[in-house]
Order: structure tokens, then C-alpha cells, then sequence
């Protein structure tokens, strides 16, 4: 069986209140005393318990005083019988929890990404706010699978919405995604450069590979050996990143934890990588950086 509880566990968790000791009213031995500890357990912990192992010895002991039922008994109660079903069919009509529809799954879904999408990425964490959403909406934990389904589900939805913000400020600030753009592309445009975006990379454009990847390849090449040469080019890469004229507002409200998600995918990948990308995620991939600074302009990643 389960670990005890200890005494205000058991109390908290598994004492009986009046309007639920009369639902025992019809029902006498093992049948009474398994419909009772299998309320108490959905009210603890959000859901039926499989098996009479996942129950605590001391609670059952707790609730079989109550309900005037031998400890014993329990041995005799069959949680995957009908009678079981049945109880647990009577319980949610009772309680008001129930099993996790479809419908359910898209308003859990909807609600993790308002919670999560400005600052948290970490999947133990959105499933703790799952869980806690479901005990808060008196739903039943759905199966392990599907649990995946809905954590992966919003964190995807989050990160679009984050992205979609960021972009949106980058877009107020005038020239900025263009400027942004002509670190991938020779001749970026307001559309036409996510258009072509497989024109320039594959058949003929191939051959000007080098050209289109030259002023973010610059930026992030080694300084080499110091030198007066170097040091003028350095200051010119550092021209070059001030040019670009990020807002310094554009991560307000955003975390640390999808900031640095969005460098690290950033300086995964290469400037073709980078041109494949819709032009509000390669903008926004663009930008992310190492530290901020109230009150001044991010430093992108690719310039660190």
C-alpha cells in the first residue's frame, strides 16, 4: 500500500464531511467502505485510485472508522470491477469532477499558454500549472499521452505567441526588420526576400552563397591577432550592430528562460538556415541576447 499519511494528512485529506457520509446511506461492508475511500482520494488527490496499493494505510484505517467498515474489508473491494465503475460514475455526478473531454484539452491548452507563453519553457513547471488548472476545473488527469500531447501543445502555441509579440514591436520601429533582413540578404524587401528565400539558396543562386552570408558571417567572425586592421574592423562590426537600431523595449515582459531558447536555436543555425525562416521568427531570432540592460538596446546574440 501507499505511505501513511501521518495524522493531519489523514485528517486533512480524509475525514468525511456531513453532506458526504450521507452518500453511504445504501451501501454496507466492502462496497461501503471502497466507495468512501475512493471519494476521499479523488478530493486529495484529482483523480481515482487504480489499485488499493495507491491508497495510504492510515487513511483507509482513518475512513473505515468513520464509515463503522472493517480496515479489512477493503481486501474484498475490486477497483476495476463494474461496482468500482459504477462507484466512480456516481462519485463525479456527486462531486462535480469528470473525465477530460476534447473539449477540455483545447480550454487546458488555451489556458497553459496564457500563463506560460511571456516566461516559462521548463515542462515539469506548465505540467505542475496543468495539474493544478485540472484540480482547479474539477477535471480527472486524462492519460499519460495525452498529458505529453497538451504540455507539447502549449509550449509550441506559447512560443508563437511570444514570437508573434516580439515581432510586432520590431515592426513598430521604423526600418528596423529591414535592416534586420539585410544581415541574411543582399537585397532584402519588405516581402519579396521570404518569397525567394529558395531561389537564393538553391539552383543558381547557390553560386552568390557567400555574398548573401557576408555581413552576419563578418560580424561574427574572430578578431584575430590585435592589431591597428583589427581594431578598425571591430569597430566597424560594432557600427554595424548599433545600425541595426533594436528597440531597447522589444523584450519587456519577456523571460530570461525564452530568450536565451531563442539564441541557442538562433546560433545553431546557419544565415541560409536562418533565411528559411518566416520573417517574424528571423527577425526575432535574430535579436535575442546574452544580458539586458534597462534603458538600453539588447546586444544580439551574434555579436557577442
Amino acid at each position: 500500500m501507499g505511505r501513511d499519511l501521518g495524522l493531519d494528512g489523514v485528517v486533512d485529506h480524509f475525514t468525511l464531511s456531513g453532506d458526504e457520509a450521507s452518500w453511504l446511506r445504501n451501501k454496507t461492508g466492502a462496497t461501503r467502505l471502497g466507495f468512501a475511500v475512493q471519494l476521499k482520494f479523488l478530493t486529495w488527490r484529482g483523480r481515482f485510485p487504480k489499485m488499493r496499493l495507491d491508497l495510504p494505510p492510515d487513511a483507509v484505517e482513518h475512513v473505515a472508522k468513520q464509515v463503522g467498515v472493517a480496515a479489512s474489508e477493503l481486501g474484498f473491494y475490486d477497483f476495476s470491477s463494474r461496482a468500482a465503475k459504477r462507484h466512480r460514475s456516481e462519485l463525479r455526478d456527486l462531486t462535480g469532477w469528470h473525465e477530460c473531454s476534447l473539449t477540455d484539452q483545447v480550454k487546458l491548452i488555451s489556458q497553459l499558454v496564457d500563463v506560460i507563453w511571456h516566461d516559462e519553457r521548463r515542462e515539469e513547471q506548465v505540467r505542475a500549472e496543468l495539474l493544478r488548472q485540472m484540480r482547479m476545473d474539477l477535471i480527472e488527469p486524462p492519460t499519460a499521452a495525452q498529458v505529453d500531447a497538451i504540455i507539447r501543445s502549449a509550449l509550441h502555441q506559447a512560443d508563437e505567441r511570444a514570437v508573434a509579440e516580439v515581432a510586432e514591436r520590431l515592426a513598430r520601429k521604423e526600418d528596423c526588420p529591414r535592416r534586420l533582413d539585410a544581415l541574411v540578404f543582399t537585397d532584402p524587401t519588405a516581402d519579396s526576400a521570404q518569397d525567394d528565400d529558395t531561389e537564393t539558396v538553391d539552383g543558381d543562386g547557390a553560386e552568390d552563397e557567400d555574398d548573401v552570408e557576408s555581413v552576419l558571417s563578418d560580424i561574427k567572425t574572430h578578431p584575430g591577432n590585435v592589431s591597428l586592421n583589427s581594431l578598425l574592423d571591430e569597430i566597424s562590426k560594432l557600427k554595424q550592430v548599433r545600425a541595426v537600431g533594436v528597440p531597447a523595449s522589444v523584450f519587456a515582459g519577456i523571460g530570461v528562460q525564452v530568450i536565451n531558447a531563442w539564441r541557442a536555436r538562433a546560433s545553431a543555425a546557419s544565415p541560409g538556415h536562418l533565411r528559411r525562416f518566416d520573417a517574424p521568427v528571423r527577425r526575432v531570432l535574430l535579436v535575442p541576447c546574452r544580458s539586458s540592460v534597462s534603458g538600453r538596446p539588447p546586444t544580439p546574440w551574434w555579436s557577442c
